[in-house]
């Protein structure tokens, strides 16, 4: 039992020694090459779409997080099995710990984003260090204490620094040797701790600093008035409703949803932009300051992740500022499909590998396309795709959205599947039609009386004609719009129910202003978006 305890505790200390050294190199390297994250981008690459719809769906923004925990448990419970294997086998539990490395090194370098052969680094340090460790631990371990004869002291076998030599006698305390080294263990375990915590703590400083030079270029930055305003928000456009969604929400309870465990910090004065691929006449790469010198245009844009369940919360309304990336096409030469270009698909792709496809007629279609600079009257925060990120109306989030874009090619829907699409996701996903009840919440317990229900609703780049309640089996009765922004933003409804005692079943749709009634047909997410009408179930006291 002791070997057993023992062995597992160094395997643990082992495997958390092997972490803190490759943070520590990471911070020499760079930090997506980290083993927890590349290791974690590589398990998100793998996830078939089904898991991972159901990951966001039931962790929501907390996904990643989950992901890192989850990893660091089980890389904590196989460092505990190697620690007692290696009771009895020091030599195999030290390789497992370098098998570990190799996946850690396998996984770095095969990332869309791996920069070479330097992304392995951090993973084979920290592999190599943590076989080290558990190999001293162990033998520290098994290391017997003899009672001298004459003076009953104590005489313990040398070892190297900290003790982490060893005879490996008695390595599962069968009682063949006196005793143990019970306190040089415990120095040495503790020892080896407290400096892997400070490997760590210095590894993840150092890792922060690195950003240092992009969080002082957002700061540098003053947005200039755009040439094009967004036309003022209609004084009827934004209900007083308590519970509501606000009519434009705050960057900070924007949603986001990506593949990016570690949010790029991209320095906006090194960033550069290239566009090229067929039917670019003239490819270009802009810098910032290019695109800031540029025609800006101003506009309020709804954006809807594909992820959003019917009645979720992925859905959010910001005014963004940008360049128009049709002009920006069109200066290098590119014509749509439309007017005979060559090209159907725009790939745009992230400083952390990620490519999108969109349709290029619907870039150049005469719709707000941008790419964006500035998020509610300032830069882009890092999160949302600092320094520069697309934003197209209309379209779903994971085929026209590129946050933190630095590439864009022009080909054809037949030449290349992007991220999404090579994981069963359509090619082409215009938003569907569709509202939401976020007044009153489900099994809420409104009094008997006059409830007023609000929402939300959205058809981005169709607009919203009509919102319509119904109680439950009752006829459909039409809900109050508030004013309309644009086509391209979502519109808030609120109906005066006469709330009656009991349960009821209060379910909501829209229609769009292309008479196109929101469908009462459920399907899921993948592979273009979720379908199906909101409802709550409330009980009237």
């Amino acid at each position: 039992m002791r070997g057993s305890l023992t062995g597992g505790l160094s395997g643990v200390v082992a495997g958390f020694a092997a972490l803190a050294v490759a943070e520590l190199v990471s911070a020499a390297v760079r930090p997506e090459a980290g083993p927890v994250v590349a290791v974690g981008g590589a398990a998100i690459d793998r996830t078939p779409s089904a898991v991972k719809d159901w990951a966001i769906r039931e962790f929501g923004t907390s996904d990643k997080l989950v992901l890192q925990w989850g990893i660091l448990t089980v890389l904590a419970l196989f460092a505990m099995a190697l620690g007692v294997v290696a009771v009895r086998h020091r030599v195999v539990g030290a390789a497992g710990v370098l098998l570990f490395g190799v996946v850690g090194a396998w996984a770095a370098t095969g990332r869309p984003d791996s920069t070479g052969f330097t992304d392995a680094l951090p993973s084979v340090a920290g592999a190599v260090a943590g076989a080290v460790i558990l190999y001293g631990l162990v033998g520290r371990a098994a290391r017997p204490v003899r009672r001298g004869p004459a003076q009953g002291g104590e005489v313990v076998g040398g070892g190297g620094p900290l003790g982490l030599g060893g005879s490996g006698a008695d390595p599962v305390g069968d009682g063949r040797n006196p005793g143990w080294d019970r306190r040089g263990f415990v120095v040495a375990t503790s020892a080896v701790a407290v400096a892997s915590a400070g490997a760590g703590v210095l590894g993840r400083a150092l890792n922060a600093a690195r950003g240092k030079d992009a969080v002082a270029s957002r700061e540098r930055i003053t947005l200039p008035a755009p040439a094009s305003a967004a036309a003022p928000v209609p004084a009827g456009a934004r209900l007083r409703v308590p519970g509501i969604s606000a009519f434009r929400t705050p960057n900070k309870d924007f949603y986001r949803v990506d593949t990016a465990l570690v949010v790029p910090k991209v320095d906006a004065d090194t960033w550069r932009l290239r566009i090229h691929g067929e039917g670019v006449g003239r490819p270009v790469t802009v810098s910032f300051d290019d695109l800031l010198r540029r025609r800006l245009i101003e506009r309020d844009i709804t954006l809807t992740c594909v992820s959003n369940e019917v009645g979720g919360p992925y859905v959010g309304n910001a005014r963004w500022l940008g360049v128009p990336l049709a002009e920006l096409l069109a200066e290098c030469g590119v014509e749509p499909p439309a007017r005979g270009g060559s090209a159907d698909q725009l790939v745009a792709r992230s400083v952390d590998g990620m490519t999108l496809g969109t349709p290029v007629d619907d870039v150049m279609d005469g719709r707000d396309a941008m790419l964006a600079l500035g998020m509610n009257g300032e830069p882009l925060p890092f999160s949302h795709g600092f320094p520069v990120r697309m934003v197209v109306p209309g379209l779903y989030g994971y085929v026209s959205a590129c946050k933190w874009i630095e590439d864009i090619e022009l080909t054809t829907f037949d030449a290349y599947d992007p991220y999404w699409v090579k994981r069963d996701w359509a090619r082409k996903a215009p938003i569907k039609t569709q509202s939401r009840i976020d007044t009153p919440k489900p099994f809420a317990r409104p009094k008997a009386g006059t409830v007023t229900v609000a929402g939300v609703a959205w058809a981005q780049h169709r607009g919203i004609g009509r919102v319509e309640l119904r109680v439950d089996d009752g006829p459909w009765q039409r809900a109050e719009l508030a004013a309309e922004d644009t086509r391209d933003t979502w519109r808030q409804w609120s109906f005066r129910w006469r709330a009656t005692p009991g349960n009821h079943t209060l379910t909501v749709r829209a229609t769009d202003r292309t008479g196109r009634v929101q469908t009462a047909r459920r399907t899921r997410t993948v592979p273009d978006g979720a379908s199906g009408r909101h409802s709550v179930v409330v009980t009237v006291t």
